[in-house]
């Protein structure tokens, strides 16, 4: 035993939570595929430490003996249950729990890449997954998810539940694909994790908790994807483009908190720190011999970072690498962005030609990013009638105050 008190224990148990509390739920879980139930014992145990702990101090092998308690938890849960399925699961915990009557903290198996892929699975509605993946892998609860993916806290929770059951239901395996199957749900994964960032990445002015522990949490899974699957290039990929994103955090806003373009940005804000990591996997992820989306991407943000150097971006490799990345993906939002590249690289009517091939697609009509994109090509080339009325759209779409704003100053210059 170590040090008493309520503060210590309280501590010793965040710790914990933070470090264990994905790899317990996910080795709980793994057994019979009944993620709440895990969840539910593992609240339990985390409830028995806080009583116990500052009373008895707090164990030399915290997590150890977390899951020791949880299982139990589990057990007689199971037991009260009496149900055929109950059974069976009970029958797997009481032999788990003599196979691992010595199971020391770091003994303990790291199943959380298993749960996620079972959180990604294809029978997982795709909205559900990344909440899935916050609340059995991070603890988030079902209000703060809510609160992340704009619906009310009822209805999250109810989605979760039924996720949950999905999992159990479906029988969906806890484990990680053979390499011939990787490919296609690691995809999934890594769209999930990328959509916990980009909630964060969203609070541009870096204001609200919620949003900046979003991105944190979105770079923490990547992290862990990537030290469980390192020769797995797109998860290095995404790695280094979450990292690049948040490198420049704090120069997305003016100290007024007006919005502030990438072009324009001040590079000493950038966090040097965050881009070295990032250029670090995306060279570990070109060793690799794979090429994918997140690496494009980022190697596009890696261009950017050029401008700390000379001063300028290197346009030419960035609108190279929208070709490519056009290549793996139809996406207009892909042709959007090649679009403000070219008119980098060859001027504003050669971009205004790529945005010209994608206008019609009808997801565009309501795409701010679209007629903020138009309204500064048309500016540039002169079209000042069209180009006010793309910024006129565009202001009316945009709901960010700060980058509304920045459209009507630049809607102003136009007109001057």
């Amino acid at each position: 035993m170590t040090q008493d008190g309520d503060e210590f224990a309280r501590a010793a148990a965040e710790k914990v939570a933070r470090d264990s509390y994905g790899k317990l739920v996910a080795y709980l879980a793994a057994r019979t595929r009944d993620v709440a139930a895990a969840e539910d014992a593992l609240s339990e145990a985390f409830a028995s430490a806080l009583a116990e702990w500052p009373k008895g101090g707090v164990p030399d092998k915290p997590a150890a003996w977390l899951l020791t308690v949880a299982r139990r938890k589990m057990i007689d849960a199971m037991r009260r249950r009496k149900s055929a399925d109950a059974g069976a699961d009970h029958l797997k915990l009481i032999t788990d729990e003599l196979e691992a009557a010595n199971m020391q903290a770091n003994d303990i198996p790291d199943e959380r890449l298993a749960l996620m892929f079972a959180c990604a699975h294809p029978a997982i509605d795709a909205a559900m997954r990344a909440p899935l993946m916050l609340q059995t892998v991070l603890g988030f609860d079902a209000a703060a998810i809510a609160s992340a993916f704009l619906v009310s806290p009822a209805t999250m929770g109810q989605r979760l539940v039924r996720a949950k059951n999905k999992i159990k239901q479906a029988g969906i395996p806890f484990r990680v694909p053979e390499r011939t199957d990787l490919a296609k749900r690691l995809d999934a994964v890594l769209e999930a994790i990328y959509a916990t960032f980009a909630e964060g990445w969203s609070d541009a002015a870096g204001t609200e908790i919620r949003g900046r522990s979003l991105a944190e949490e979105g770079i923490w899974l990547g992290r862990l994807v990537a030290s469980l699957l390192p020769d797995e290039a797109e998860t290095l990929g995404l790695l280094s483009l979450m990292l690049h994103a948040d490198a420049r955090r704090a120069a997305r806003r003016s100290a007024d908190g007006s919005y502030v373009p990438l072009a324009e940005q001040d590079t000493t804000l950038w966090n040097n720190g965050l881009i070295d990591e990032a250029e670090m996997h995306l060279l570990a992820a070109s060793r690799l011999g794979v090429i994918g989306r997140y690496q494009l991407e980022a190697a596009i943000q890696s261009a950017h970072v050029v401008r700390r150097r000379t001063g300028q971006a290197d346009w030419a490799a960035i609108e190279s690498l929208y070709d490519a990345l056009a290549g793996l993906d139809d996406s207009p939002v892909i042709e959007i962005n090649r679009a403000i590249a070219v008119a980098e690289n060859r001027g504003a009517a050669a971009g205004l030609v790529v945005l010209d091939a994608v206008a019609s697609d009808p997801r565009l009509a309501t795409y701010q990013p679209y007629w903020a994109a138009r309204a500064e090509l048309l500016a540039r080339k002169g079209d000042v009638v069209e180009a006010d009325t793309a910024y006129e759209i565009a202001i009316g779409l945009e709901s960010d105050p700060a980058a509304r704003r920045f459209l009507q100053r630049r809607r102003a210059v136009l007109r001057n």
